[in-house]
């Protein structure tokens, strides 16, 4: 069942085992963040979802690590396995273009159930039920995280920033950083390969500025929605409809020109020039390291709007694992089936949470010809955010390749390094601080399927040592009698 706003994802997490709720008086300033790296890495307490109900300097309780594992994952999506959405997914792709009156009349109960995903507008909302301009307008009211020592400020880490095409007046929802400058400004870093930012580049063009809202702490479908890689021309409230099963509800901004998830807990309206810079960072990012400091657009506060009793909405990023890495896995799992419409002979791929979202993707196949698994690498690096990819390593369909231990195995008896390494040089990730230059530097693919003769293999290539499965069978009947 869809879970409608974040008081429903805390009372599911909450039935479910998963919260933790921390009573003590915890500092924003550091410590709280110290505390959800310890639980995220279960180092002294399970890892489990935190909600600070007593945040010095404010009467807003915290709420972080909500997505931080696959089980919480399951349970903020309304589903007992995010798999459960590839499958949706995948059927709905599946689907063959109408041909007959037959065929268009099947179709109407699944045409029927694509238009309940559409978003719809609400009158009112209970984000808007306190609304604050003028001199009240004060992001120091809200608890606002500094999460690490170099940080330079506090940053709010999960905030669904709602910008409009200047041109086609086509929606984006995405999650940009926002750090807070003074109590009514806040930096804007949208990087350069983001929708918001291509609005803003049309913008200046026509010698404007933008309207933005942020909406912090909305239901959980709309939250791993605006972090999806997708296309420019899909509505991430679309697929948050999808994941749902029903339409996201929005409403009218109180100043600003555009409409904001009805279930937010707090919603930040203003106004970004994209010629209006201001130095942002350096911030300790998914990375592990500091991303550094650099320019970016100031977005001015005009306008807060909250619940009477508003929960701040926020995540903790650094050196893995963290919240992002599920999020990423969700994300990840969910999206394979439009990964293998593209490309069937992809049998699964992985993004292991050491490779941060964009250092390293391992992709199992079903090699069918020479040159296969290079075919594949191009194609990867052609796609959206996937571009970004430093390291691809494609193997054979009887690999598994959830065992890093499995893939080091593969990959290192299989290669021949010269031979089957693919090089190339591309757009890379704004945090990658490697590149040899900003956002442009090389990528590599490992190729570590078996080698066909035409790939420069005319050896007799072996077979793995798999024991018989008798023999299994028997040592596993006998297992006790061991003395085991």
């Amino acid at each position: 069942m869809a879970i409608s706003d974040l008081r429903q994802w805390i009372d599911a997490l909450d039935e479910a085992g998963e919260l933790h709720r921390v009573t003590t008086e915890v500092d924003p300033y550091l410590e709280l963040s110290q505390i959800v790296d310890r639980v995220s890495k279960e180092n002294g307490a399970p890892n489990k979802a935190l909600l600070f109900e007593n945040v010095k300097g404010s009467k807003m309780p915290v709420l972080v690590n909500a997505f931080g594992s696959m089980k919480r994952m399951a349970i903020s999506l309304g589903v007992n396995d995010v798999e459960e959405h590839a499958t949706r997914l995948r059927d709905l792709l599946d689907q063959a273009p109408p041909e007959t009156l037959i065929d268009k009349l099947k179709l109407l109960p699944k045409l029927l159930e694509i238009s309940q995903w559409t978003p719809k507008k609400v009158s009112s909302a209970a984000c808007q039920e306190v609304v604050l301009t003028g001199d009240d307008v004060d992001l120091s009211q809200i608890p606002i995280l500094t999460t690490w020592p170099d940080d330079a400020g506090p940053f709010i880490t999960y905030p669904l920033c709602v910008t409009n095409d200047p041109e086609s007046g086509r929606r984006n929802l995405g999650t940009y950083r926002l750090q807070v400058m003074s109590k009514n400004t806040t930096g804007f870093h949208s990087h350069r390969h983001k929708d918001a930012r291509r609005h803003l580049q049309k913008a200046e063009a026509m010698g404007n500025r933008i309207p933005v809202a942020v909406a912090i702490g909305a239901d959980p479908a709309t939250c791993f929605a605006s972090v999806i890689p997708a296309p420019p021309d899909i509505d991430e409230l679309l697929i948050a409809g999808f994941l749902r099963n029903k339409a996201v509800e929005l409403v009218d901004c109180k100043t600003v020109p555009l409409q904001v998830p009805a279930s937010a807990e707090i919603v930040l309206e203003g106004w970004v020039d994209p010629t209006e810079l201001v130095v942002e960072g350096p911030f300790g990012d998914h990375t592990g390291f500091y991303s550094l400091a650099d320019d970016y657009p100031v977005f001015h506060v005009e306008c807060i709007t909250h619940r009477k009793d508003p929960i701040y909405h926020t995540t903790l990023v650094g050196r893995p694992p963290q919240e992002d890495c599920w999020i990423t896995a969700g994300i990840e799992r969910i999206l394979l089936p439009v990964l293998q419409k593209q490309f069937p002979e992809i049998l699964d791929y992985r993004m292991p949470f050491a490779g941060v979202a964009h250092n390293l993707m391992y992709i199992k196949i079903d090699k069918q010809y020479p040159g296969h698994a290079r075919k594949i690498m191009n194609a990867i690096w052609g796609l959206g955010q996937a571009m970004f990819t430093k390291v691809i390593v494609v193997v054979d369909g009887d690999v598994d390749i959830h065992s890093d231990e499995e893939v080091a195995w593969v990959v290192l008896n299989n290669i021949d390094p010269q031979r089957d390494l693919e090089f190339t040089m591309g757009p890379m990730e704004v945090l990658d601080h490697a590149s040899r230059a900003a956002c442009y530097g090389s990528k590599v693919g490992i190729d570590a399927t078996r080698k066909m003769p035409e790939e420069g293999f005319t050896r007799e290539w072996p077979d793995a040592i798999v024991m018989s499965d008798e023999v299994i069978e028997k040592v596993n009947d006998n297992w006790k009698k061991y003395g085991f």
